[in-house]
């Protein structure tokens, strides 16, 4: 078995005050990360430690990726659309990043959302845990991903949900925020509602673009993505002591197609690009957007999902939000015919994004090789099948 191939463990991790007893960090026999406490105190565990080759430094430099002011796509001005969709070309040719502005999104539903957050990450351990990730699945608490894997932790926690783009009832995350948490987060799931639905609308936009800039129908992507399944992912980064040898999230690339994340001012997000990190400066009217492997495969390997991670603060929590868009589970995953058919060959074999995503939720550890390796567990497979 591969190394790389995912390391699980029962359990999920629990950081109380170092001066409390080893039986009291127990909670019905599952341990969970406790984020209530401003800081870790004492000698950080040894599941948060990260290799010393994988701690590489960041550069001081900032990424230059391009500011897409979306709001040209409203007016119909083609000339305009032309330059953007050239800026979006020349950042995905490169590394897969860049960030949108005058995008339509309400800055008080921003605002609304990371209030959420706040919400959402200062529940009590106990009710955060009737809400705990099942071994597999893609909605609910997780603690550093430790229901995952025993080491390498992510010094964070997660609260992740499934927003159906199509063919559901206008209360489908509420309904999700009241069956794992009670009617108490009636509100929550509300504001998380609209922000999917924002969300749905912005990424329709992005589509667009992305399409012209292939020179692809500019609807070829919308109308793939449009009874699509997507994951919305709140994330909480405490501070940590000890914050240079830990990661936040550690180096990878999105298995996903395409991730728009919003991140507070504290800043943390880093892209590896010319052999060095670049870090993704915070801003508060844009939305950063990346290609994830699966739209690579889309654009038959012509924009890049580019390894990225996120750093862990000493002294302030970071708090951000990413909407990973997903297609319909069964759909299959090719590039449209004409990026194939000049003599270009195909970069990558027909797959669905359910086999993709069994493959990361329950086989590997998203990395830099992820896509890859997918294709090769792929290929395995179906040679085991005969």
């Amino acid at each position: 078995m591969s190394p790389n191939l995912m390391e699980l463990s029962a359990s999920t991790l629990v950081l109380y005050p170092a001066s409390q007893s080893e039986e009291s960090k127990k909670e019905n026999g599952v341990l969970a990360f406790e984020s209530n406490f401003p800081q870790m105190k004492g000698e950080m565990p040894k599941e948060f430690f990260w290799p010393s080759g994988d701690l590489i430094k960041a550069t001081q430099e900032e990424l230059k990726e391009p500011l897409v002011n979306l709001g040209i796509m409203k007016n119909g001005d083609e000339k305009a659309i032309a330059n953007a969709a050239e800026l979006v070309r020349h950042a995905c040719l490169k590394h897969g990043f860049f960030q949108v502005i005058n995008h339509g999104v309400n800055p008080d539903l921003i605002d609304a959302a990371y209030h959420q957050i706040d919400t959402l990450f200062n529940l009590p351990i106990s009710q955060k845990l009737t809400a705990k990730r099942k071994p597999g699945a893609l909605s609910g608490y997780s603690g550093a991903h430790a229901d995952r894997f025993s080491s390498k932790l992510p010094w964070k926690e997660t609260f992740s949900f499934l927003f159906h783009h199509q063919g559901f009832s206008n209360s489908q995350i509420v309904d999700y925020f009241e069956s794992v948490l009670g009617q108490d987060l009636q509100h929550t799931g509300r504001v998380y509602e609209e922000y999917c639905e924002a969300m749905k609308e912005l990424s329709s936009v992005i589509m667009e673009l992305l399409g012209i800039s292939l020179g692809v129908d500019g609807l070829h992507y919308q109308r793939f993505f449009e009874d699509g399944v997507s994951i919305m992912r709140c994330n909480y980064y405490p501070p940590c002591n000890s914050a240079n040898h830990t990661f936040g999230t550690g180096p990878h690339t999105d298995p996903t197609s395409l991730t728009i994340l919003h991140q507070d001012q504290v800043g943390g997000l880093e892209v590896f690009v010319d052999n060095k990190w670049h870090a993704v400066r915070p801003r508060a009217e844009a939305f950063v957007v990346n290609i994830g492997d699966t739209f690579m495969a889309l654009s038959n390997g012509r924009y890049k999902s580019c390894v990225h991670r996120a750093v862990v603060n000493r002294l302030r929590e970071r708090r951000s939000m990413a909407y990973f868009v997903c297609p319909r589970e069964d759909k299959v995953v090719k590039p449209p015919e004409i990026l194939t058919s000049k003599n270009e060959e195909r970069k990558y074999p027909d797959f669905t994004w359910s086999n993709l995503r069994e493959f990361t939720q329950n086989h590997y550890r998203a990395d830099a090789a992820t896509l890859q390796s997918f294709l090769q567990w792929q290929t395995s497979s179906n040679s085991s099948n005969f």
